[in-house]
């Protein structure tokens, strides 16, 4: 999940109109969420261009995508104006999650230290979803391309939200 920070601050993309599918207004939807199936029980989502919360009408699996029909999209041609489009909800509706789990939009922004010595590497600027089971971290540099470290336990040491700081021991390599 991502924050949408300027234009809908408080809330989180949880997917992404792809296309859509058939002809009743339905859409094909890229979950954006390690937890997909909260997206079937849904009863309103916020579209990023209706610019408000829609009523979900319809929701269900289709391969790694979901097929979503939403109130006031009835045929294809308005359901195709929504492509691109971002659902998001109010991040306030998040359920809460275990200890030492944290939600994307939390870790975007964080100071990223090496644990060892101290030197701060930069700021998470995106996480890569790889879809191999290793998401990864886009660490924004001064001057520097960006530094791309594994999310693995092995690796991030400690997240620590208040202080908006994660610190990290790297892999050998990994800066070169």
């Amino acid at each position: 999940m991502s924050r949408v920070k300027d234009a809908w601050p408080g809330y989180v993309v949880v997917g992404e109109i792809t296309s859509p599918h058939g002809i009743d207004g339905s859409f094909r939807v890229l979950p954006m969420t390690d937890y997909p199936q909260r997206l079937l029980n849904r009863r309103t989502v916020t579209i990023d261009k209706l610019g408000m919360a829609v009523r979900v009408l319809t929701a269900r699996e289709h391969g790694r995508l979901m097929v979503m029909r939403i109130a006031g999209t009835d045929s294809r041609e308005l359901a195709e104006k929504l492509r691109g489009g971002k659902l998001m909800v109010a991040a306030a509706e998040l359920p809460a999650l275990p200890e030492d789990q944290f939600y994307w939009h939390q870790l975007v922004g964080l100071t990223v230290i090496e644990a060892d010595s101290g030197r701060v590497l930069g700021e998470i600027g995106h996480i890569i979803r790889t879809g191999g089971g290793t998401d990864v971290f886009e660490v924004r540099r001064a001057a520097e391309k960006p530094l791309l470290i594994p999310a693995l336990r092995s690796v991030v040491r400690q997240v620590d939200l208040v202080a908006r700081k994660m610190e990290v021991e790297l892999l050998p390599g990994l800066e070169e």
